[in-house]
């Protein structure tokens, strides 16, 4: 299979199967900014709603078939089994080939071959949730990066960070008044990014619960760009623009990377003052330009620009 680009994520919206607009969303009528979607069967949905939901999710599929297939102005989708019996299920589903692929909750090396053998679709791409009291520690991350890279790894576009969950592991909730980067989160994330980062998995962002709270949101998202995260979860599709332009590149990195993947350029290099060598800033700048790809430029404000209106005022 062609797998995903992980950037083409950017913000991730679930949405519980039980809803009847979904087909809306899917064909891009409805939140047409959005760029994935997922359609949850596990914790957005009560026990004794399951039938309803998998029933919902089966119209869902034969709507899409009967519109000869899904749109190519919609968003990516995905599904969030309940568990791994439930994937097994959906994966010999005749139209499952409809999705592009299933978030697989609470993840661990415990039940890793549990979902490898409920799983075996190759069309179904995956993004493993980790969001378990395991996450904590890093020397069960490295061991499970390690098992990762066995059956799964080609099929897996991201992994993405449960926030919400691990904080729960501890007792605690985020403050409304700071990021995820102020709680035990501080350690959690940089720690994933490295151990998972190295052994070549991308990382999705925690959802931000605080819908008043938009700047705190761009604050926390420049925080998830340094840390390398590649998308966010988004709670409410209030938060998908603020998403998706904190994505955007700067024009200074733009041509920074472009002057760094040049076949011709030096070993070592300045550019707008900082030192470039394409021997260690090469993934960076690759990286750079397929964020850029998906999301685009940020149109900044220049001294330049701002003398420009001055002038012509």
């Amino acid at each position: 299979m062609n797998l995903l680009s992980p950037y083409a994520l950017g913000a991730t919206l679930y949405m519980p199967a039980t809803r009847l607009d979904i087909l809306d969303v899917v064909y891009g009528g409805k939140l047409p900014e959005l760029r994935s979607l997922v359609v949850c069967l596990e914790d957005a949905v009560s026990s004794t709603d399951v039938h309803v939901a998998l029933h919902n999710l089966d119209r869902l599929l034969v709507n899409i078939q009967a519109r000869g297939g899904r749109s190519a102005h919609g968003p990516l989708l995905f599904v969030r089994p309940r568990d791994s019996k439930m994937a097994a299920i959906l994966n010999d589903w005749p139209l499952i080939g409809l999705v592009d692929g299933f978030v697989v909750p609470k993840l661990t090396l415990i039940n890793l071959s549990t979902w490898e053998a409920a799983v075996t679709n190759p069309g179904i791409a995956l993004m493993p949730t980790l969001e378990t009291p395991d996450v904590f520690n890093p020397a069960v991350m490295a061991e499970l990066a390690q098992a990762l890279k066995g059956e799964f790894d080609q099929r897996i576009i991201a992994l993405r960070i449960g926030g919400n969950d691990l904080m729960g592991c501890l007792g605690l909730r985020r403050s409304p008044s700071m990021t995820l980067y102020k709680s035990p989160m501080s350690y959690v994330i940089p720690m994933l990014a490295g151990v998972m980062g190295a052994a070549g998995f991308s990382l999705t962002a925690p959802v931000f619960e605080q819908l008043s709270s938009p700047a705190l949101l761009e604050e926390e998202l420049e925080l998830d760009i340094a840390h390398g995260l590649v998308g966010k979860t988004a709670i409410h599709p209030s938060q998908i623009p603020i998403i998706h332009r904190a994505l955007r590149v700067s024009v200074d990195d733009l041509n920074s990377a472009r002057s760094i993947v040049d076949e011709s350029a030096p070993a070592v290099f300045q550019f707008n003052g900082a030192m470039c060598e394409p021997a260690t800033h090469y993934k960076w700048a690759q990286n750079i330009l397929e964020r850029a790809k998906w999301h685009g430029v940020r149109q900044e404000i220049t001294e330049a620009s701002l003398r420009l209106a001055e002038a012509v005022q």
